[in-house]
């Protein structure tokens, strides 16, 4: 969890956070509509458990990002998803030490 607020735990918060900044300022969806949206994925989230405010929030505010980015036409989800299946295969596949490359 992160221990005040502007530090995370890890790069990748960083990155989806201003990510969607950046995303929202160039304007290709409104501030408001993000907080609703994140709104409604941290409410669906925390219907069955109570969230920890670190990793499930960044976990939400991605999954929001990807239906964001979807609901616009700037990244289809099966394209995203198909995406994150070859990161996956090609880490799995990469020997340790080596550094990690999608192929085309």
């Amino acid at each position: 969890m992160t221990d005040a607020p502007g530090q995370f735990d890890d790069p990748w918060q960083a990155q989806v956070f201003a990510l969607t900044v950046a995303l929202s300022e160039a304007g290709h969806f409104s501030w408001p509509d993000w907080t609703a949206a994140f709104g409604a994925t941290l409410k669906r989230h925390g219907a069955d458990r109570e969230l920890d405010g670190g990793e499930d929030y960044f976990n939400a505010w991605l999954e929001t990002l990807e239906v964001l980015l979807d609901r616009t036409g700037l990244a289809e989800r099966g394209a995203v998803l198909a995406l994150k299946d070859a990161w996956a295969a090609a880490y799995l596949s990469t020997p340790h030490g080596q550094p990690v490359r999608l192929h085309d």
